[in-house]
């Protein structure tokens, strides 16, 4: 499994606006194979960020499976226009260790 980790800093005042947007993107993405599952969690300190954990089967489930779809203009479409700066994402492969 592979966990997709990205920061997502939105423009001030616009987190209900794109909690909303994300909710109905979710079926362009969960649509995809290898698709796990997705959680966006608000962060405690700073308003307006959020922290984006997607988990996949594959690194290319995610690489060539969603962003190469034709799936990915829209998911683009609805949410990106809300970043501030542009998200950063990042892979990470199976714990290292866990408790």
């Amino acid at each position: 499994m592979i966990l997709e980790h990205a920061i997502l800093n939105v423009r001030p005042d616009q987190g209900p606006a794109f909690e909303q947007a994300l909710k109905e993107a979710l079926p362009l993405i969960s649509a995809t194979p290898g698709f796990i599952d997705l959680e966006v969690r608000p962060c405690l300190g700073a308003e307006g960020r959020y922290l984006l954990l997607v988990r996949w089967r594959t690194l290319e489930d995610h690489t060539i499976g969603f962003r190469g779809s034709d799936r990915y203009p829209p998911w683009r479409a609805k949410l990106h226009h809300f970043y501030d700066p542009p998200p950063t994402v990042e892979h990470y492969g199976a714990a290292a260790v866990s408790a």
